[in-house]
């Protein structure tokens, strides 16, 4: 019996060391690794924004608007189609949805020309998007438990833990541009617009606790951490400057 054991012993042992053994697969590392997508087209759905399309295509939102000859505010319309495949310097006008799809253009998010005055006067009250330098601030209290990489299939933002329905802050003031789940991996997400070359985003939420449109202090609670769209509790938060990811820890106060 004991030189059968040590045989089955040899026997595994000689089969780890040719590799021939199951793969350890990291399951908590599943967020999108976005590359900049230059070819194709994207119809427009239901609650996407110009801002979301960006961000889940690795665009800078004034580039995509650029290139698709859409002026501020950036109002874009569900069936419309989102050219990713051209360059920057020639624009092009974005095609406007079929007459089938045109229901949509009543509701308040696409309103008709005769309610658009109202959005252009809520600046007004609201404080603007900061111009100038971006001061950062941590937007979680928890230990940074993934790091920020530059490799093709790196993590383009940190992971830091924390307890569910622990705060979430702005790590910076600005105005929200996306609430909502529709990019796969990020879960209940949020993004902040910063100013015309910053943006940030806080992925995994829990509660949302702000909407798109507001304007938000640095330090303001937006959300409370939780697992949407992960395995375990945490805050996935990424910056992009001109729509590129960049390290975090660059930009954050030593703690």
């Amino acid at each position: 019996m004991r030189a059968l054991a040590a045989f089955m012993v040899w026997i595994l042992v000689s089969g780890c060391s040719a590799g021939n053994f199951a793969p350890v697969v990291d399951i908590y590392g599943q967020e999108p690794k976005p590359r900049k997508v230059t070819s194709g087209t994207h119809h427009v759905r239901e609650g996407e924004t110009l801002y979301s399309i960006a961000w889940r295509y690795g665009w800078d939102f004034r580039a995509l608007a650029r290139a698709n000859n859409i002026p501020a505010p950036y109002t874009i319309y569900p069936g419309q189609r989102i050219s990713l495949g051209i360059k920057t310097s020639s624009p092009v006008v974005a095609s406007k949805p079929a007459a089938s799809s045109s229901k949509p253009a009543s509701k308040p998010a696409v309103s008709k020309p005769a309610s658009k005055p109202k959005p252009a006067a809520k600046p007004a009250t609201k404080p603007a998007v900061p111009v100038g330098p971006v001061e950062w601030r941590w937007p979680a209290s928890g230990q940074v438990v993934e790091s920020f990489s530059n490799a093709s299939q790196g993590r383009k933002g940190i992971a830091i833990s924390g307890r569910r329905n622990s705060p979430v802050v702005a790590a910076a003031p600005g105005r929200v541009v996306y609430r909502g789940s529709g990019l796969t991996g990020y879960g209940n997400l949020l993004i902040i617009k910063h100013s015309e070359r910053w943006l940030s985003a806080y992925a995994h939420n829990d509660k949302m606790m702000v909407k798109e449109g507001d304007a938000v202090k640095g330090g303001q609670q937006v959300a409370t951490m939780g697992a949407s769209g992960t395995f375990r509790t945490q805050l996935h938060f990424e910056i992009r400057k001109d729509g590129k990811p960049v390290d975090p820890m660059g930009y954050l106060p030593k703690r």
